[in-house]
């Protein structure tokens, strides 16, 4: 089977499933595992953000929405030639990776599997639903991730919970949305300002003030941990009036922005750090 990724967490399950030799292409952010580096890319930014702090990435990621603007280049024509039997793609998050509806009319005829979870359940099913559609067992994998997901409950919920606060962006701040809350609740740590299973929007550092964090947790969404850590540096006055007793900077492109088996390995930090 000959497989595109237009999506890293769904590079890092295929792999995770074994079907890592099934990848033909992927996308220029599919760098886990190192495997994945050594492909075909066939996307690339079509914005210059390597160079701009959170501040700047938000105006020009806000600017391009408004002008109808897709953050992605996708060669099509090299994914046509490369003759998919298969290519898997996002409803999720436009900014965060290649949104499915930007290629389903030019790779009309190839076969395409959306993922759009919203739910850590959701990201466990869209891995099943993946396996599925490339013929593999799903269930090897299923049982070592519920596994860890179950041990960590227990250790987690064997403590006293903890208030805490966990932001996706920084400037502005972003609090967690989607699969993060469920990450968050099995840690045992309560989130106020969590949004389940819904899009994280932006919000004022008061608003985070305002919950009274015990723990901080910052892992901005595509940053790892140096980058984030020099972000939160910028904002060293904003994340020192939240007076929160403990400040957590993790990395958040490699764990709790992707959608995959690695949703794991976040939950386990998590558990590791509150």
């Amino acid at each position: 089977m000959r497989i595109v990724s237009l999506l890293p967490s769904a590079t890092e399950s295929l792999f995770a499933l074994g079907l890592g030799g099934s990848l033909v292409a992927v996308t220029h952010e599919c760098d886990y595992p190192p495997e994945a580096s050594s492909l075909p890319i066939v996307t690339r930014s079509t914005l210059r953000l390597h160079d701009k702090d959170s501040a700047g990435i938000e105006t020009a990621v806000s600017e391009a929405a408004v002008a109808g603007r897709s953050l992605y280049f996708v060669d099509t024509q090299a994914i046509q030639e490369l003759e998919p039997d298969l290519v898997v793609a996002q409803d999720v998050c436009r900014v965060c990776a290649v949104s499915a509806d930007q290629v389903a009319v030019d790779l009309e005829g190839i076969r395409m599997i959306r993922q759009h979870p919203h739910s850590l359940q959701d990201v466990l099913a869209d891995i099943v639903a993946l396996a599925a559609a490339c013929g593999a067992d799903a269930e090897p994998l299923m049982r070592r991730l519920n596994a860890r997901i179950e041990a960590v409950r227990r250790t987690a919920h064997e403590r006293p919970p903890v208030r805490g606060v966990f932001l996706e962006w920084l400037d502005p701040p972003y609090p967690a949305g989607h699969w993060t809350p469920d990450l968050l609740a099995l840690a045992g740590i309560e989130d106020p300002l969590a949004r389940p299973g819904a899009p994280s929007v932006a919000i004022s550092w008061a608003e985070v003030a305002e919950a009274r964090p015990e723990l901080l947790v910052l892992a901005p969404c595509g940053f790892n941990r140096q980058r984030a850590q020099a972000e939160a540096d910028l904002v060293r006055a904003d994340i020192e009036s939240v007076g929160a007793n403990h400040v957590v900077v993790l990395d958040g492109s490699a764990y709790f922005n992707r959608p995959g088996p690695r949703l794991v390995d976040s939950l386990e930090l998590l558990v590791a750090n509150r």
